[in-house]
């Protein structure tokens, strides 16, 4: 008989030739655990999905009722669903009063393609503007808009209309003109290496579009529902967008998005034509029921206020020679090592020792570090102390 190992390889389909091949049986906290009992410290959060740590009891429960009332219904838009409702009233609560509109999707390149039709929409416009080593998901649109020629070239031909800049750089600001319907942009880059932008530059940005009549849409897929020490990023820079985009932790651990924009814009896809962008299963309200929870219990349990204190103490423990430099914000950091055999090496010696990290898809030379918010500072000591044991097994070896 097969194993299940076995069956994965087999039947399940793969993304690379070298999945980590970690059979979890439950996860509960910070922790996952596999056939053994071992217990694995999640240092990555699903990738920036556990923000509240897995199987949270608020959340399981508030699943388990809204099953027990009732799951899909209709197609996106059709039914008024109270689960959709509280959520969307929820997060629009805790948001500027401009971002007041909320289409719920099934994830977060989902969001992105959304966003990208509403821009084109809504500004009669055609050109989208990118930056390079950006990542806002894989279908084929949001692929057009990765600036990392490696992962496009085998699907071309992608969307037309796509221009690149450099992330940070203010000169490069001038090429969004009255032809652009949109810049996208990560508020901090996350698969580049968490590149945090100067608020100076994201001042210029915003202005730039204002200038423009371009919409200004954030990526927050990675970055929100706190993991920057903010309900989103965008706060630290003193700036709104046209349209924000969520996914990820949003539907706390379940499949959900959004995109989320001014009614005057979003409103834009009601007619000429009507349903300008339809979904089946986007805002599932069992995944609804989730995301509310979650976003209560980050709220009611001050999760954020303790963030930047948590990042304070992993940047004091993680110093070592070999550590170039740890970048981020919040609990979305990087360690930046010397090269991917390194990063492999000692990503695969963190997992024998019982913490889970990993690496990111445009920068392979660091190490992904982003936990759930409720991790306790012992926790955090006992993870650097793996972290950095590994590092000095793979320098004497």
């Amino acid at each position: 008989m097969l194993t299940n190992r076995q069956l994965f390889l087999l039947n399940v389909a793969q993304t690379s030739s070298s999945p980590r091949l970690l059979e979890i049986e439950r996860a509960e906290g910070l922790y996952l655990y596999d056939a053994t009992g071992k217990a694995y410290l999640d240092l990555v959060s699903g990738f920036a999905v556990s923000n509240i740590g897995h199987g949270h009891p608020k959340i399981v429960q508030a699943i388990k009722n809204q099953v027990d009332l009732y799951m899909h219904l209709s197609v996106y838009g059709e039914f008024v669903q109270t689960p959709q409702v509280k959520l969307a009233q929820k997060i629009i609560s805790l948001l500027p009063e401009s971002l007041n509109s909320v289409y719920f999707t099934n994830s977060g390149t989902e969001a992105t393609e959304g966003a990208m039709k509403l821009a084109k929409r809504f500004t009669g416009r055609t050109e989208i503007i990118a930056c390079k080593n950006a990542y806002h998901g894989s279908t084929q649109g949001a692929l057009s808009l990765m600036g990392n020629e490696h992962y496009k070239q085998a699907y071309r031909p992608l969307l037309p209309g796509i221009k690149f800049i450099n992330f940070n750089q203010p000169n490069d600001l001038e090429q969004i003109t009255t032809k652009t319907a949109a810049v996208i942009i990560e508020t901090i880059q996350g698969e580049a290496g968490v590149c945090v932008p100067d608020s100076d530059y994201m001042l210029l940005l915003r202005h730039k579009c204002w200038q423009t009549g371009t919409l200004l849409i954030l990526d927050e897929i990675q970055s929100g529902l706190g993991r920057t020490g903010k309900l989103f990023a965008f706060e630290h820079f003193n700036i709104v967008p046209d349209i924000l985009l969520t996914a990820k932790a949003f539907g706390g651990g379940m499949p959900l998005g959004a995109f989320i924009a001014p009614k005057q814009i979003m409103d834009a896809l009601k007619e000429n034509p009507i349903l300008g962008h339809i979904t089946t299963f986007g805002g599932h309200p069992v995944c609804c029921a989730a995301g509310l929870a979650s976003l209560e219990v980050i709220m009611e349990e001050n999760l954020i206020e303790t963030v930047s204190q948590k990042e304070a103490l992993f940047r004091q423990l993680l110093h070592h020679p070999k550590i170039k430099e740890v970048r981020g914000k919040g609990l979305m950091l990087s360690i930046q090592l010397n090269s991917f055999i390194q990063v492999e090496n000692v990503s695969k010696r963190c997992v024998e020792n019982g913490v889970i990290v990993d690496w990111f898809l445009h920068c392979e030379t660091a190490l992904r570090v982003a936990p759930p918010l409720i991790i306790r500072p012992d926790e955090i000591r006992k993870a650097c102390e793996v972290i950095l044991e590994a590092i000095d097994f793979f320098a004497e070896n």
